[in-house]
C-alpha cells in the first residue's frame, strides 16, 4: 500500500515538535518538583509545597486538611508529618 506524496521508505508520520532541526530529539519538558515551600508556610511549608505543584491556592488545601482531619479521624496528620520529614525544603533562588 503506497501513501500519496509519500516516497517509499519514509514514515508517514511528520516530525513531530520533539525533533530539532537536525532531526536530534529535545527535553522540551518542564519538571515539576515536590518541595516544601520556604515563603508559603503556616507550619512546615508542605500544604504550600503541595499547592505550587497542583497549582492550587494553598488556603485551599489547608481547608480540605483540617476537613480530612476532622472526618479522617487524625489520619492525615500521620501523612502531613511523613511529608514534612520525607519532602526536601526548596532552594533558595
Amino acid at each position: 500500500m503506497r501513501i500519496s506524496g509519500m516516497s517509499p521508505g519514509r514514515s508517514p508520520m511528520p516530525d513531530g515538535p520533539c525533533r530539532n532541526q537536525y532531526g536530534v530529539m529535545t527535553n522540551n519538558t518542564t519538571v515539576k518538583k515536590l518541595r516544601r515551600s520556604r515563603s508559603d508556610r503556616m507550619l512546615a511549608g508542605v500544604c504550600g509545597g503541595w499547592a505550587r505543584m497542583l497549582g492550587v491556592d494553598a488556603a485551599i488545601l489547608r481547608i480540605a486538611f483540617v476537613a480530612t482531619t476532622i472526618f479522617g479521624l487524625g489520619t492525615p496528620v500521620l501523612l502531613y508529618a511523613a511529608c514534612w520529614i520525607l519532602m526536601p525544603e526548596e532552594t533558595e533562588g
